[in-house]
């Protein structure tokens, strides 16, 4: 079963591939999403949150990603983008969602959005900047 969290996720993801093709503003994007089907069972204040949050810090949150990619941003898929805007996006400024939780939300939303094997990339970049981003955090967690 979706955590009304999950669908919120999914929401954004919409909301950043939108973003990314015609370039809506994530105020526009908020109210065009929240008449769609299926809003009515999701965290909206999370969803406005990341939402918002995601597309205002994407310059900062991708000079963050690049790094730990294997190719040019801009040859990312608009899903691989997003997913990796809005992960970036919670663990950079949602402290309070553990980087385990944030790193298995984004790979499950790649599985079901993304291409064949996405996940396993949106994995291992989110997991290099979970160390980065999120370092007692993830070395507490990774200790064996």
């Amino acid at each position: 079963m979706k955590t009304n969290r999950r669908r919120a996720r999914e929401f954004v993801l919409q909301g950043l591939y939108q973003w990314q093709l015609a370039g809506t503003d994530a105020a526009t994007i908020a109210r065009q999403l929240g008449e769609a089907k299926g809003f009515d069972k999701i965290d909206a204040g999370y969803f406005k949150a990341l939402l918002e949050g995601a597309v205002a810090s994407a310059p900062q949150l991708e000079r963050e990603i690049e790094p730990h990619l294997d190719r040019k941003l801009e040859h990312l898929s608009p899903v691989e983008r997003g997913i990796l805007l809005l992960a970036a996006y919670e663990l950079a400024h949602r402290p309070e969602v553990p980087y385990r939780v944030v790193i298995d939300e984004a790979v499950e939303i790649a599985k079901a959005y993304g291409g064949t094997d996405g996940w396993k990339f949106v994995n291992g970049v989110l997991d290099k900047l979970a160390a980065r981003l999120r370092a007692p955090e993830w070395e507490t967690g990774n200790r064996k």
